[in-house]
């Protein structure tokens, strides 16, 4: 309706994912297993053989505490602070390991925001991590013998 309309609920993944979910099921019930199966494949093959090229993109949050478990840095937080009007919030987060902040975003949910500090954070802790590897491969060995 309307009220969607005005609050980007076109774009809203709960409303995508359930009218997703009504169309399968419809041609799973009109056509059966062998029609729906096929639908799926169709839609769904690509993206998974996509997915498997982003990695870390495909979640943030889960993406940056790994990272932070290999480097052992402790588990990130997340400081979030929100505002607006109930109808309208706005949410801003910040995305911390140890006493540093490493990134911070903002969405129109809580999840979002967190979502978007994890990754500017991944992306910043990543580079630093690549950086040190290439440091310590150009640096001198000593010769001990």
């Amino acid at each position: 309706g309307r009220g969607e309309q005005t609050t980007g609920g076109r774009n809203k993944a709960s409303i995508l994912s359930d009218t997703v979910e009504a169309v399968l099921g419809a041609i799973h019930l009109s056509g059966g297993f062998e029609d729906s199966a096929d639908v799926v494949h169709r839609l769904f093959d690509p993206l998974l053989a996509e997915s498997a090229s982003r990695g870390a993109g495909l979640d943030w949050k889960t993406s940056l505490q790994e990272l932070t478990a290999g480097e052992l840095l402790g588990v990130p937080r997340y400081v979030v602070e929100e505002s607006g009007p109930d109808h309208a919030k706005s949410f801003v987060a910040t995305a911390c390991v140890g006493l540093e902040e490493l990134g911070r975003g903002e969405g129109r949910s809580k999840k979002a925001a967190e979502q978007q500090a994890a990754e500017v954070a991944w992306l910043a802790l990543n580079a630093r991590s690549r950086a040190a590897t290439a440091a310590a491969a150009d640096a001198p060995v000593n010769d001990l013998a």
